[in-house]
């Protein structure tokens, strides 16, 4: 089996660098914490397993050539992001940043200061939350289906299997993707002292919730 791995790299590094939902959705839950960066990378890539697998059984094809398929996806992967976009506004507008708000001067009992800002309980849905956002973002992406569709086959190569080496690409893609957001949530986590600040955090939810509704009326209006 021969692919153009060299060729492939450096088409996904540059999908990879240029910013989109899933970088969005990544960086938001990582200024949060980055166990919920985490989550929602992993989400993510989970979700590129889905485009792949549809990409091998030739569903792709099947979807890309009915344009109502293709409408329902890009409508709802448009309708999703602007459902986050409207959450972070209100978020903003409450002032909470989807963070529960404590007295101030009152100290954490011990399981909540072992598991973050929240419970136990409270922290592993808020990390499926996060994965979930992660997952819906990338699966609900037209532009990922439309990678594994019309891209990634044009680095297989003739004499071998089409399935294999689609699995071996997809597979690559997932780890560099895994490698690239684990250096964003790293990155912001160094920024976390700053969007913590009750003002910045405002600001920052305001931002990102106009940039989630902008970049779903851009999915929505592609063509």
């Amino acid at each position: 089996m021969s692919v153009d791995l060299a060729g492939f790299l450096g088409v996904v590094l540059l999908a990879y660098l240029v910013p989109g939902p899933d970088f969005l959705v990544i960086a938001r839950a990582a200024a949060r914490r980055s166990a919920l960066g985490r989550a929602a990378a992993l989400g993510a890539q989970t979700g590129l397993y889905v485009h792949m697998g549809a990409a091998a059984l030739g569903l792709s094809v099947i979807a890309a050539g009915s344009a109502l398929a293709f409408a329902v996806i890009k409508f709802a992967g448009a309708g999703y992001l602007a459902y986050l976009g409207v959450r972070a506004l209100l978020n903003a507008r409450r002032g909470t940043g989807e963070r529960p708000m404590r007295a101030v001067g009152t100290v954490p009992p011990p399981s909540e200061r072992d598991a973050g800002h929240d419970g136990p309980t409270a922290a592993a849905a808020s990390r499926r939350d996060s994965f979930a956002q992660g997952f819906l973002t990338n699966v609900l992406n037209p532009k990922a289906a439309l990678f594994f569709l019309s891209v990634l086959p044009q680095f297989v190569r003739h004499g071998g299997s089409p399935t294999e080496q689609i699995f071996l690409l997809g597979a690559l893609d997932i780890v560099i993707g895994l490698v690239y957001w684990q250096v964003l949530v790293s990155v912001a986590a160094r920024l976390r002292s700053v969007l913590d600040r009750p003002a910045c955090r405002r600001r920052w939810e305001l931002m990102t919730g106009w940039l989630f509704i902008g970049i779903g009326i851009g999915v929505a209006t592609a063509e």
